[in-house]
C-alpha cells in the first residue's frame, strides 16, 4: 500500500505581460492557503517520506510554506518535469519513486493534478488552489500506480 497526496499549488499573483507564468509567486492569500495546508497536515499527524514539487516559483513557495508550517523534516525534491506536465508525465515521475517511500506529497499544477486524480481513482474532483487530496494506492511499488489503482480517501480545501 502506498499513499499519494496531491497538492495543487496555492494562489499566485495574477498573470501580467512582463511576468512569465513560471516566475509567478504566491500572493498574500496563497501564502495563507499554503500555511493552512501545512497546519492541517501537522494537526492530522500525517508523516511524509518524500515531497516532490514542480520547480515553478509558486509551487516551490507552496512547498516551502507547507513543509515549514507542518514542521516536516523530510526529503524535498524539485522536479522540472512536474511543471506543465500531463497526467502521463506525472505518472512517469511517480513511477521513479523509491520503493521504501510509502507516503509521498506531489505539489503541482492543473489540469494535470485533476486528471491524475481522476485516472488513479476514476473519480473527478475539482482541485482549486491549495486543495489537498489523499489517495490510497493498492500497489506495493510506485511503478504499479496507474488507472483505477487508487481510492480517494479525502480532499480538503484550505481555510480562507
Amino acid at each position: 500500500m502506498k499513499t499519494l497526496f496531491l497538492l495543487r499549488h496555492a494562489k499566485p499573483v495574477s498573470v501580467t505581460e512582463s511576468l512569465k507564468d513560471f516566475d509567478r509567486s504566491l500572493d498574500d492569500e496563497g501564502r495563507r492557503q499554503a500555511e493552512s495546508v501545512g497546519k492541517y497536515l501537522k494537526d492530522q499527524n500525517l508523516e511524509l517520506d518524500l515531497v516532490l514539487s514542480s520547480t515553478a516559483l509558486r509551487a516551490r513557495e507552496t512547498t516551502e510554506l507547507v513543509v515549514t508550517t507542518a514542521h516536516y523534516v523530510t526529503e524535498v525534491r524539485y522536479d522540472p518535469r512536474v511543471y506543465e506536465a500531463s497526467r502521463q508525465q506525472l505518472l512517469e515521475v511517480i513511477s521513479e519513486i523509491e520503493a521504501n517511500k510509502s507516503k509521498v506529497l506531489l505539489v503541482g499544477h492543473n489540469p494535470a493534478m485533476e486528471e491524475l486524480l481522476r485516472r488513479l481513482t476514476d473519480h473527478f474532483e475539482a482541485m482549486g488552489t491549495a486543495n489537498l487530496a489523499k489517495i490510497d494506492l493498492s500497489v506495493s511499488e510506485w511503478t504499479e500506480a496507474g488507472d483505477r489503482k487508487g481510492h480517494l480517501d479525502w480532499l480538503v480545501k484550505p481555510v480562507q
